[in-house]
């Protein structure tokens, strides 16, 4: 075999399982010839993801969180080179999308069989970014702008609830306007969100059982429930957390719980009043009105082969 792999590693990513010995076993033994370089601050990613592209190697890996996964697979869009995800940061809610292993030298196995599998993936632009999960505001926007990293550094996951509860003490009902395709839609609520997946960070729970990475398709959905219960689903959306126990005097019923309403659409403009902060895959990008859209599997993604069976 002689596959080349450029893997690029982000050594500040939640967990610390980058395993260099186990790697160079792995690739050793089945023949892959494979270089790794780390990243060292925002829009490396990007820009290494373009130098393997110009070095032709064979398959690009991303080491890191859903943020490093989104920033190296936007320097592979349109190209025929696959991303392999590396599940290595505080949530992995794409990896968990796809079925591909937690383990690091399992996800590896991935790019050194005799053949790699592979599934076409949506990306979603938001003005000139791309992304791979979702956009959101209002709520679950504030709750990564409150969970700094020294804050994950400090609390891990518990980071994320510890900045719910508190974006949940401030959170208003926002009037959200939008442009779906053509169609405008006007929705009040504390929170949108605007998914490429619905995955919600454990294997066969779902914001919403339509929701497909792969259908050429956003999802546009609005949370009106302001509840304890909204909360942890939230945290489990953007983070792939269990989130927030609920006590039982607040256990409220599965209906309510999930109270939001969903449209789906290719190109959609995005309003609000209140003017709001918007996060993109787990980065604050700015502030409401913005531009999304979808470019229909955009990157291919290195997944295990039952995922690829199941998909197809």
């Amino acid at each position: 075999m002689n596959r080349r792999v450029f893997i690029i590693a982000n050594p500040a990513a939640g967990q610390d399982s980058f395993d260099v010995k186990g790697l160079n076993s792995l690739f050793g033994e089945t023949g892959v010839d494979w270089d790794v370089k780390f990243t060292k601050q925002w829009g490396d990613g990007l820009q290494l993801a373009k130098q393997a592209l110009d070095a032709g190697v064979d398959v690009v890996a991303a080491y890191g969180g859903d943020g490093t996964v989104a920033e190296v697979a936007s320097g592979l869009v349109g190209s025929d080179v696959p991303l392999a995800i590396l599940p290595g940061g505080t949530a992995n809610v794409m990896s968990v999308e796809l079925g591909i292993p937690g383990r690091f030298v399992d996800a590896c196995a991935l790019m050194a069989g005799e053949h790699v599998a592979t599934r076409a993936v949506d990306v979603g632009v938001v003005d000139d970014r791309y992304f791979i999960l979702r956009v959101s505001v209002g709520l679950e926007a504030k709750m990564v702008e409150g969970a700094d990293r020294t804050l994950k550094d400090r609390l891990g996951n518990l980071a994320y609830a510890l900045s719910a509860l508190r974006a949940l003490r401030t959170q208003e009902v926002v009037r959200y306007e939008f442009d779906l395709d053509g169609k405008t839609v006007v929705e009040e609520g504390i929170a949108c969100i605007i998914a490429n997946s619905g995955n919600l960070g454990l294997p066969g729970l779902r914001m919403a059982s339509d929701i497909d990475v792969s259908d050429g398709l956003l999802d546009v959905i609005v949370v009106n429930n302001a509840n304890l219960a909204t909360v942890r689903g939230l945290v489990a959306s953007i983070f792939g957390q269990e989130g927030i126990a609920v006590p039982p005097e607040e256990e409220v019923p599965a209906d309510e719980m999930r109270s939001f309403v969903h449209w789906q659409a290719r190109e959609i403009g995005l309003r609000s009043t209140p003017v709001e902060a918007v996060q993109c895959d787990g980065e604050m990008i700015g502030d409401t009105p913005k531009q999304i859209r979808v470019i229909p599997g955009a990157v291919k993604i290195v997944v295990p082969v039952p995922t690829l069976a199941a998909s197809g």
